[in-house]
């Protein structure tokens, strides 16, 4: 992607003042080295001429009347259309305390006079070099974000148009099963058969890509959440899952977590699922879920389960999008539950790990700030 960066044709620099004798060295200075230069002799003429238009760099005396540097600094700072602006400080004043002042109030740097040419080059190039990547790197966030945000109403929208003639394929495939059973011969019954065991991996696939692509969209302002009710509900919705695998699943006492209870929910629920869709094969899945305080005073929750594990070459890849660790033979699945799960935590300002041996289990951890 192209940088949307502009670049004016040399970079300005704004000089303020009160002795016109250092206005004219700094100037000349400047000048030499092909930037622009403009001048100020007060705060006033100084906070006037940002705003007009915005130098690429203040250069800015401490000792001037009535309005001193630290306050003209203190009021571009408090400005948003301002604040950016590297300001060097150059002064005089060579006491520890101004120094730190001056750091404390927004400067960028400092130079003491009297100044060596070489240095206040210097200084200025490295401020302008980081402003400039500085600048970078917002412009490429802000592509990102973007791109990223195309990408989520790309995939909601083609989701979402898949769904009815994904529907429309099922229901005549049962039509057909239904309707002429007799003409269908084992091979056709199997064919039908495929077609709709395909259809409803597709079908589970869509509705994870959707719920994928709705996180991080405008949302109601987070509330309170009893964990205790998301882990019960998403325990409920699983029901079926869990008779047929005939899972023991236990929980503590859960805290109240500040958030979105439907994403919670997707949230518990998916990692439940993961816990029960990995299980060691003639052996019943026991989930054990629990919460602590940390030392930060985050809550940490705790799906802790006896399944077939991570091998360590794995677990920095699992929270990917459609990374999937075995074939859909094996353990069938779309590679989106545990990117959810990341991106949902991650939405409610935590984090997500886990910890892991093949063979043993899993225990991944939900970190929350406490509410």
């Amino acid at each position: 992607m192209k940088s949307t960066i502009n670049k004016k044709s040399k970079k300005e620099i704004l000089v303020v003042d009160d002795t016109p004798d250092n206005l004219r060295l700094l100037s000349a200075i400047l000048t030499k080295k092909d930037y622009g230069v403009r001048k100020a002799l007060d705060s006033r003429q100084a906070i006037s001429s940002v705003k007009a238009d915005a130098p690429d760099l203040i250069l800015l005396d401490i000792k001037m009347p009535e309005v001193d540097g630290y306050e003209t600094c203190i009021a571009l700072k408090a400005d948003p259309e301002t604040c950016a602006i590297p300001i060097i400080f150059i002064s005089a004043l060579d006491d520890a305390m101004d120094k730190v002042k001056a750091f404390s109030v927004g400067g960028a740097d400092y130079i003491n006079k009297p100044f060596q040419e070489a240095e206040v080059l210097a200084r200025i190039e490295h401020q302008l070099h980081l402003r400039d990547l500085q600048s970078r790197l917002e412009a490429q966030n802000q592509e990102l974000i973007q791109s990223n945000q195309e990408l989520e109403q790309f995939a909601h929208i083609v989701s979402h148009d898949l769904q009815q003639p994904l529907q429309s394929m099922m229901g005549y495939a049962k039509i057909i099963g239904m309707q002429y059973p007799d003409l269908l011969d084992t091979d056709a019954n199997q064919y039908l058969k495929n077609i709709l065991e395909a259809g409803d991996r597709m079908h589970c696939l869509i509705q994870e890509l959707l719920s994928y692509a709705r996180i991080g969209q405008a949302q109601e302002a987070f509330v309170p959440v009893d964990g205790n009710v998301v882990i019960a509900t998403a325990i409920n919705n699983l029901d079926g899952l869990i008779k047929e695998t005939e899972a023991d699943i236990t929980f503590t006492e859960l805290p109240t977590i500040l958030g979105n209870e439907i994403q919670l929910v997707q949230l518990f629920q998916n990692l439940l699922n993961n816990a029960l869709k990995f299980a060691r094969p003639g052996i019943s899945p026991k989930i054990h879920i629990y919460s602590s305080l940390t030392l930060d005073s985050s809550w940490l929750l705790s799906f802790q389960d006896n399944g077939i594990g991570i091998s360590v070459k794995d677990i920095e890849n699992i929270f990917q999008r459609f990374y999937r660790l075995h074939s859909n033979h094996e353990y069938p699945g779309s590679g989106i539950g545990l990117a959810t799960c990341k991106r949902i935590i991650e939405s409610h300002n935590g984090t997500i790990w886990v910890e892991s041996k093949v063979g043993k289990g899993s225990t991944f951890h939900l970190k929350f700030p406490k509410s």
